[in-house]
């Protein structure tokens, strides 16, 4: 495709690629027991989907900075061996990506979820292929805000030998971010990116709006749609 409007689509994975909704809060179900804590309503911990984890159990139980982090660790007793494949890729995906690479577009993911297991996850789905990055957070807790997980996609993608990389070069405006929460927008939006929220994921009513998204589609098709352009 010549001049197309979009070359470089950076995903999210956790809500936007797939629906982690059943590893994610069982695991967050079994580090909250070790604190005495029982959670049978998985309902209700779904915003653990899509934030880093540390905050999040800061945030929702008043754990402070070592409660946090073991209950990180505790998370990823079970989400390591069991966890990380209660999930499911969403209908239609998988062609989306085959198409978006087919035609030119040039692929990445950009995931808050410790690197190591987004490659499990893809390489498990069968969609590692479509992707020439791949930049999740590293397991001793650096590099997990969302803007800088981008930073570093964007840093691969875009010219990973340039010794001046700026956050704003003029490939932002030909580079989009997709995700399901207010993460991924403001991650985008930080780095001068398109931002394309996907409302089949775990944000709240009216947070992709309030985070100033771009789009905001409602199926795959019609993010397809978009990306295509």
């Amino acid at each position: 495709m010549q001049n197309m409007k979009y070359k470089y689509l950076l995903f999210d994975l956790d809500g936007t690629l797939t629906d982690p909704k059943e590893g994610i809060t069982t695991s967050v179900q079994y580090a909250l027991k070790f604190f005495g804590i029982e959670e049978p309503d998985l309902g209700k911990l779904t915003p653990f989907i899509g934030p880093p984890l540390k905050e999040s159990f800061m945030e929702f139980y008043g754990f402070d900075g070592a409660q946090a982090q073991k209950a990180v660790e505790k998370y990823r007793e079970w989400f390591a061996p069991k966890g990380i494949f209660q999930n499911v890729v969403y209908e239609g995906i998988p062609q989306m990506l085959k198409k978006l690479k087919e035609n030119g577009k040039v692929l990445a993911v950009a995931s808050s979820k410790p690197q190591v297991f987004v490659e499990q996850i893809l390489e498990h789905f069968a969609i590692r292929e479509y992707f020439s990055v791949v930049v999740g957070s590293a397991m001793d807790g650096t590099r997990v805000r969302k803007e800088e997980v981008v930073e570093e996609a964007l840093r691969q993608l875009w010219n990973p030998a340039a010794p001046g990389f700026g956050l704003r070069t003029p490939e932002s405006s030909c580079t989009v971010m997709v995700g399901d929460r207010k993460f991924d927008v403001e991650g985008g939006r930080e780095h001068g990116l398109v931002t394309v929220g996907v409302s089949f994921g775990y944000a709240g009513e009216g947070e992709l709006e309030a985070a100033g998204a771009d789009y905001i589609v409602g199926t795959v098709g019609e993010l397809e749609r978009v990306l295509m352009q």
